[in-house]
């Protein structure tokens, strides 16, 4: 079986698209990886995901760097997006909008520096909605949207909720034959069912999976946390950029744990 070159090498040789999963308060994560990516000069050509992952390429799109993104994220205090009120959900969502828009220098998806593809669910119709035009803010909040934790909002005729509901990979506005490079959040919901292809890490051609086990884990009560995922992320992804591969692979998967190589 042929190993193929380093993942540096591998996402050097032509332009990738960065793909980001959901998972909750896993922001800090994915910014760690695009930390990473960034400081070793391996810029995405197009970002795509769902949730906590369409958070942080959303604001890198949006042209943040991923030091600001960090910045922002290390800021974060729960009042910041805590605005509870009566309705579909715990929290209306205003706060989480207006601290986007506050930090975001475009107002709109098609005005991203970069290619920007998220996904959100539509209640309406039961089905993904990839989202890649109209109010970043909103779009970011749509795919944010954690069932009954916060409100759904009202995006282009849909009634929209967290991408992760049904595509919890975020792949879904990855246009076919792309190469992608996929950060993996593995899922500890008690949601899932045991076996649910959610939970696992998704075959596809042209796609190499960094899954990174036993991050720390915020969350709005705990988001101190976040500092130690992102500097786990940031850390093993700059590890893995040194890592060889089986290029006869479907997709192969880089697994790291949070201190060191599974």
């Amino acid at each position: 079986m042929r190993v193929q070159d380093t993942l540096r090498q591998w996402l050097a040789a032509e332009p990738f698209t960065l793909v980001m999963s959901s998972g909750f308060f896993s922001f800090f994560a994915h910014c760690g990886v695009l930390t990473a990516l960034e400081e070793d000069g391996l810029p995405p050509a197009r970002l795509a995901g769902s949730s906590a992952g369409a958070l942080t390429a959303g604001l890198w799109a949006a042209g943040l760097a991923a030091g600001a993104v960090r910045d922002l994220y290390f800021s974060l205090c729960k009042r910041d997006f805590w605005d509870p009120a009566p309705g579909l959900g715990l929290l209306r969502g205003r706060r989480f909008r207006s601290l986007i828009r506050s930090a975001s220098p475009v107002s709109r998806i098609e005005d991203c520096g970069w290619p920007l593809r998220v996904s959100a669910f539509d209640l309406r119709t039961l089905r993904t909605r990839v989202l890649d035009a109209g109010d970043l803010a909103d779009a970011l909040y749509a795919s944010c949207a954690v069932p009954f934790m916060f409100h759904p909002i009202r995006f282009d005729g849909g009634l929209l909720v967290d991408g992760g509901v049904s595509d919890r990979h975020g792949l879904a506005g990855v246009d076919p034959g792309q190469r992608v490079f996929y950060h993996h959040i593995a899922s500890r919901s008690p949601w899932r069912r045991r076996g649910s292809s959610a939970l696992r890490v998704p075959d596809r051609v042209n796609m190499v999976s960094l899954v990174i086990d036993d991050l720390p884990r915020p969350g709005p009560d705990a988001l101190e946390v976040g500092k130690d995922a992102w500097r786990a992320a940031r850390e093993a992804t700059l590890t893995a950029l040194d890592s060889k591969f089986e290029s006869d692979c479907l997709t192969p998967t880089i697994r790291f744990g949070a201190d060191g190589r599974v």
